[in-house]
């Protein structure tokens, strides 16, 4: 699905949390008339339609054809310009059993709403001003991190703080073009005296700008994380690292030259930083046919 046809009115629904057995689950639907689409299949729908934002309505589920109970449910309400994506949107809390959430998404998909495609709730958001494109991108990295410090540094741009400094850096730039412009735009009698270039300024918004770019790459290690490969010559200790790396004995430790016979991997967390370790047979002079495959697969 491309990005343009996100921008519709469809009313559409996804479960957010992960798919599997729990004692609860949360269905998220969204679009203008959703409360009133669900209120049809609401045990108590003048308490549903006549909820205020961020309120709680208790009631069952039930299907609009056959009256049947489908599920007891607690529906948060948020009116246009509140919730996730700024337009009104409910989320349906109900029991968290396979063929119950199975029951609820056939029901939402017979009262008219469709499936939303994957990063739609967040792209509207984006498009109701509830978001900026940082922060889209924050969302992403907080659900992918694998580490609490690449989940902290997400959390730090959803709060604004990489928009807000990109956004001082636009004003100084801002600031520089608006003194060239006069330059340009007027004659030197006409502007009344010297204008002198903002050389100042440009070095200011230079340094922000390469203090930005220095972040990237912190960044980007510690949300894709690194490899480690732990290579070298039979019985250098490459096992005894890898398990005191994992802080567990993965990898067979012997006297015995070339007990690794093909590499082992596994992953841990170093300094908050999500790592992927991987133990590789020992280099060395063998007629061995298994052993010397080992050795041409550490070295690729």
């Amino acid at each position: 699905m491309n990005i343009t046809s996100y921008d519709n009115n469809d009313l559409i629904y996804a479960l957010a949390t992960p798919w599997g057995a729990s004692a609860l689950a949360i269905i998220r639907i969204s679009g203008e008339g959703c409360v009133a689409s669900l209120a049809t299949a609401f045990s108590r729908p003048e308490a549903l339609l006549t909820a205020r934002t961020n309120r709680l309505v208790h009631g069952m589920l039930r299907s609009p054809a056959t009256g049947k109970a489908v599920d007891e449910v607690v529906l948060a309400v948020y009116r246009a310009g509140h919730g996730y994506t700024g337009e009104e949107s409910v989320e349906i809390s109900c029991h968290g059993s396979i063929p119950g959430i199975e029951a609820v998404l056939e029901l939402l998909k017979t009262l008219g709403l469709r499936p939303a495609e994957p990063g739609e709730f967040t792209f509207r958001a984006f498009m109701h001003g509830r978001m900026d494109l940082t922060q889209a991108e924050a969302v992403q990295e907080i659900i992918a991190s694998r580490s609490r410090t690449a989940q902290s540094l997400a959390l730090h741009r959803l709060e604004g703080a990489l928009f807000e400094e990109l956004q001082q850096i636009k004003n100084l730039v801002l600031d520089v073009l608006s003194v060239v412009e006069v330059q340009l735009d007027y004659a030197e009698d006409e502007i009344g005296g010297d204008v002198a270039f903002p050389l100042d300024t440009v070095g200011v918004a230079k340094a922000r700008i390469e203090a930005l770019l220095a972040t990237y790459e912190v960044g980007r290690l510690y949300g894709q994380g690194a490899r480690i490969v732990l290579a070298g010559s039979t019985n250098a200790g490459k096992s005894t690292l890898f398990n005191l790396l994992l802080k567990e004995e993965r990898s067979i430790v012997s006297e015995v030259h070339g007990t690794t016979r093909d590499f082992i991997e596994a992953q841990t967390i170093i300094g908050g930083i999500p790592i992927r370790v991987y133990d590789t047979a020992g280099l060395r002079d063998s007629t061995d046919s298994i052993e010397a495959e080992g050795m041409r697969r550490t070295e690729q």
